[in-house]
């Protein structure tokens, strides 16, 4: 896959800091050099330390993407939400886990995407997953389509600039309308699994909206400031509203969903591709809509 840009300014830059520019990592820059890629300035093969001058032309050649062995393609079929020649954002179902693992290792959502990409004869066969979700969480999750463009969303998750909305019901009536949990959060002593608030974990901070109030709970539209594994479920049972139907930091008694109502809504990152801001939207689950009905019948 190639890649071009014209380089405008009026004093002179070097190649390696120009592609800095575009958005190009140190990581990528050396498996340019180093793994079959190719950098051109006006048609000729050049290297990192040559100075482009204003209107000349760097054209970036990535090297070829090898797909592991390792990760078997699944033909189960996705929901794709957006598709180009860079990203692919797909609608995970609950029950699914977004990578392969011991206990699910042939059907993930990466081994969906592998089967997809192997069907569609896409030039990179590599799951360069983006976001994830846990198993039992349903929604908006991100692959790209090559490094280049893992990179860039790499950045902007780093910057804060990728912004993803979840919808989440807890337990009991919360009268808050909007706050900010700023909470650090760590590993759960002796469990593997387990997350919890403790003063020497990592930083984490989750934002909240009420949406609506309901019969014995609340519907809540959460933005997530930090990316802390089970940060959303361990916030909101930190504050005595476990979510609905989570088994693991609440219980697991709820009639209508069998799983912890929390469903990432939306995503919406800037494609430097096609320079637009995509914005994708993941439709309720029929489980998530059936609780709202039930709990909202006051």
């Amino acid at each position: 896959m190639k890649f071009a840009w014209q380089y405008r300014e009026d004093s002179p830059i070097y190649v390696r800091t120009f592609m800095r520019q575009q958005g190009i990592s140190r990581t990528l820059l050396k498996q340019i050099k180093f793994s079959g890629g190719q950098i051109k300035v006006d048609g000729q093969i050049v290297r990192v330390n040559y100075k482009m001058q204003t209107g000349q032309k760097l054209e970036v050649t990535l090297p070829p993407e090898i797909a592991s062995d390792h990760v078997a393609a699944s033909a189960t079929p996705l929901v794709i939400l957006y598709e180009d020649d860079h990203f692919l954002v797909v609608n995970k179902p609950a029950e699914v886990a977004s990578v392969p693992s011991h206990l699910y290792p042939d059907d993930s959502l990466v081994n969906r995407v592998k089967g997809y990409l192997q069907r569609t004869n896409a030039p990179s066969q590599v799951t360069h997953i983006v976001t994830r979700l846990d198993r039992e969480t349903s929604g908006v999750v991100i692959f790209a389509k090559h490094h280049f463009a893992h990179t860039v969303l790499d950045t902007q998750l780093k910057q804060h600039t990728l912004k993803k909305t979840y919808l989440c019901v807890v337990t009991g009536r919360l009268h808050t309308t909007h706050d900010i949990i700023d909470a650090p959060l760590g590993r759960e002593p002796d469990s593997f699994i387990k997350r919890m608030v403790r003063s020497d974990g990592r930083p984490a901070q989750t934002e909240y909206w009420r949406v609506k109030l309901m019969r014995a709970s609340t519907l809540l539209r959460v933005r997530l400031h930090t990316g802390r594994t089970h940060q959303i479920r361990v916030h909101m049972a930190s504050i005595g509203h476990p979510l609905v139907g989570d088994f693991l930091y609440g219980q697991q008694t709820n009639p209508w969903i069998h799983r912890q109502a929390l469903h990432c809504a939306s995503v919406s990152f800037y494609n430097p591709f096609a320079q637009q801001q995509v914005t994708c939207y993941a439709p309720l689950p029929v489980d998530f809509a059936k609780l709202i009905a039930r709990e909202s019948q006051l």
